[in-house]
């Protein structure tokens, strides 16, 4: 692996392997409250945030500091960024700094990437603009190991907001490696015919019902409004041709797991009876995402 972690499509798939083996080692540390690594111990992890987190920047946090590192959390709005700062003077005094890695959020696509040029600091993507979000791809691959044993073989359904989600292109990416029927779904508005040159295995369908037929996985995605300059779909609208009911999994494998990167929007993209049945596994994704933080964090600074 290279310093830092900018996206999955670079990856080969043994790193992938590796690292999701490595999280499967931490999981059992998430139960396990006062015990610590000192694997990262007088290391240093910046988590900078240009845009709005709960569960990644959480997340990396509580990974770094479970391995004994030192974590400190910059957002845009309480840094100097709010004073006209450039990117390139607020990474150069970071920089300055010695961090032992960044981890970074930015709303513009390939932002990492042209931090990772100027900076001999590792680089860690906590999400590009509509690009990649490799950790969380990670953590969905954790997850869907977890419950189904593996991915070869699998039909993976991901429906909602193709067209803005990073998520959608890192899971894409990562899937593809392992051979998985990929079929993304949405709106013809959010679901751009050249996503499915996107990797192979990926078709494309403006159908939820076709979508969901015979999945073992069932991804939703969150509409994201605040990337749409298009006039928005009505919550309702949207639900009643693309909101995943109880109805819908009916036409999915008997044990397909439902999952969301969140924040989940009841009543938008799925039903509250969906979102708290014993298909869905939104919950054991956020659980997922210390342990395969943990992992990359070892890896890229270890």
């Amino acid at each position: 692996m290279p310093a830092g972690l900018l996206g999955i499509e670079g990856l080969e798939r043994a790193e992938i392997e590796a690292l999701l083996a490595r999280a499967k080692d931490f999981q059992s540390v998430q139960h396990q409250p006062l015990k610590r690594s000192d694997a990262l111990r007088g290391k240093m992890i910046v988590n900078l945030f240009y845009e709005a987190s709960t569960r990644t920047r959480t997340s990396f946090e509580i990974a770094a500091k479970r391995l004994g590192a030192d974590a400190v959390s910059i957002t845009a709005s309480g840094s100097s960024v709010t004073k006209g700062e450039s990117l390139v003077d607020t990474l150069n005094t970071l920089g300055a700094m010695r961090p032992s890695a960044i981890v970074m959020r930015h709303s513009a696509s390939g932002a990492p990437h042209f931090l990772a040029k100027h900076l001999p600091t590792p680089i860690i993507n906590a999400g590009d603009g509509t690009h990649e979000h490799p950790t969380q791809a990670l953590l969905d691959a954790r997850t869907i190991l977890d419950r189904r044993g593996t991915l070869e073989g699998l039909r993976v359904a991901i429906i909602g907001d193709i067209a803005h989600s990073r998520v959608a292109r890192s899971d894409v990416h990562l899937l593809s490696k392992f051979g998985v029927d990929i079929v993304l779904c949405g709106p013809a508005s959010l679901l751009p015919p050249e996503l499915a040159d996107l990797a192979p295995g990926v078709t494309l369908t403006t159908s939820i019902t076709e979508a969901i037929r015979n999945a073992d996985v069932i991804m939703m995605l969150r509409v994201q409004l605040e990337r749409q300059h298009e006039a928005a779909f009505p919550a309702g609208e949207y639900f009643r041709f693309y909101g995943l009911r109880l109805e819908h999994m009916d036409l999915a494998k008997p044990e397909a797991i439902v999952m969301h990167p969140g924040p989940i929007n009841r009543g938008r993209e799925l039903s509250s009876e969906v979102a708290d049945s014993q298909s869905s596994v939104i919950l054991n994704q956020v659980e997922n995402g210390v342990a395969v933080r943990m992992a990359v964090l070892e890896k890229v600074v270890g």
